[in-house]
């Protein structure tokens, strides 16, 4: 009896497409609230808390700091445990949205909590799209680990939806963030839906037996795999990856301070950088979809560089035209391009050495995060005391255009992958 009530107060769910789904949900939680919640609720968090654009820019890149920290933890996370650490760091993406309603923290809290929430949403992405992709059929996989991408999106979409339903409302963020996480609580019960078939007692006492072992020999182990990760492709995994810093620099720009740049120009117009973010969205949902169907036509470095080029052209979008046509142009392409930049990058990683295509792309991961921390910093500096972002967009485009050099190069050194 008490089984059967279990499983109705908890289903079992195993069909691909849900599970699919459950991972889009998981990834418009850690990455469309937990990271992305901010840019949309940015303007209303400098206006209430009287806030520099100095901090603000601090606010952003230690939440890229903590993605960082998270990349790396992810990749020390056992197979075995891909599930129980998903959940866990989930959870604990929830519980930093929803902690960020407590009135009159001090600003280092919110940096306690922007760096804690940074750490769960680059645990849970990579680990809930490791598992996803786990429990799809090959000839599914294609299409619904693109359901589950758009998982970021979706997140960025529902993050302007909330913010412009709320501020019209007559609330603020610390609401906002508050409606974010309860939004996000059925995650949690459909995570435990999903959890794996528990092993048999042989198998068990096997894994703990490895797991003793992989601790006592993990730093031997890794040192190992990263060297015959590396081994005859050092010069094109260092050009991918230095184009990939470059790529996490140039996107990030726009992508943390593009509503404040439209609350800064399109002061007429009270929910401009709402709408804005929200093209962003919808346009990062249908990008993947797109580019995929294209890379299968002219493959994923030629993509890629074409999406380089349409990034850094997007970025020059605000400062060649001061109103509208420029901030809508440049959200438009920036949400078509980076999810689509980042698909296309990690493809080419998995394909430079498949058997350690997950310790590539944890790396890879690094280096984007890496671009990430130090973008909103040098946009800051750049912006001054007037907080013109022209400056900070004008270096995202160059730091693009270098990283489409090193593409080329890329290219060049490995014709047998292009």
């Amino acid at each position: 009896m008490m089984t059967a009530i279990k499983s109705r107060v908890a289903p079992t769910i195993t069909n691909e497409a849900a599970i699919a789904c459950i991972g889009m949900y998981c990834l418009a939680v850690v990455m469309g609230y937990g990271r992305f919640l901010f840019t949309a609720t940015l303007p209303d968090i400098m206006v209430q808390l009287s806030l520099s654009t100095t901090i603000a820019g601090w606010l952003a890149s230690i939440n890229y700091i903590g993605y960082f920290i998270g990349a790396l933890i992810a990749m020390f996370v056992p197979q075995r445990a891909t599930w129980q650490a998903m959940t866990l760091w989930a959870i604990i993406s929830v519980v930093t949205t929803m902690l960020l309603v407590i009135p009159n923290m001090s600003l280092t809290l919110w940096y306690i909590i922007r760096l804690i929430a940074g750490i769960a949403s680059g645990v849970a992405m990579i680990l809930s799209s490791s598992f996803v992709i786990q429990n799809l059929s090959p000839e599914r996989r294609s299409i619904l680990s693109a359901v589950h991408y758009a998982g970021i999106g979706v997140g960025i979409s529902a993050s302007a939806i909330v913010t412009w339903w709320l501020l019209t409302l007559g609330y603020h963020f610390d609401v906002i963030w508050l409606v974010a996480g309860c939004t996000s609580l059925p995650l949690i019960w459909l995570l435990y839906a999903i959890k794996p078939k528990p092993v048999d007692s042989s198998v068990s006492q096997r894994t703990d037996y490895d797991q003793h072992v992989s601790v006592y020999q993990g730093y031997l182990r890794f040192k190992r795999s990263l060297y015959e990760a590396l081994a005859g492709h050092h010069k094109a995994l260092a050009l991918l990856f230095m184009s990939y810093i470059l790529a996490g620099f140039g996107y990030i720009s726009s992508a943390t301070f593009l509503p404040v740049m439209a609350a800064q120009r399109l002061m007429t117009q009270t929910y401009a950088g709402l709408m804005i973010w929200l093209v962003v969205g919808v346009f990062a949902m249908l990008s993947n979809p797109l580019w995929g169907a294209l890379a299968k036509r002219i493959g994923e470095v030629k993509t890629l560089m074409g999406l380089t080029v349409l990034q850094a052209f997007g970025m020059c979008l605000p400062i060649w035209f001061d109103g509208a046509l420029g901030l809508y142009g440049n959200a438009i392409i920036l949400g078509l391009t980076f999810v689509g930049m980042v698909s296309m990058t990690l493809t080419l990683f998995k394909n430079i050495n498949p058997a350690y295509s997950n310790l590539l792309i944890a790396l890879a991961t690094l280096a984007y995060a890496l671009g990430q921390f130090l973008g909103p910093l040098v946009t800051v500096a750049l912006a001054g005391e007037d907080g013109n972002f022209n400056a900070g967009l004008l270096v995202a485009a160059i730091g693009l255009m270098i990283g489409l050099i090193l593409i080329i190069m890329f290219r060049r050194q490995s014709p047998t992958l292009a």
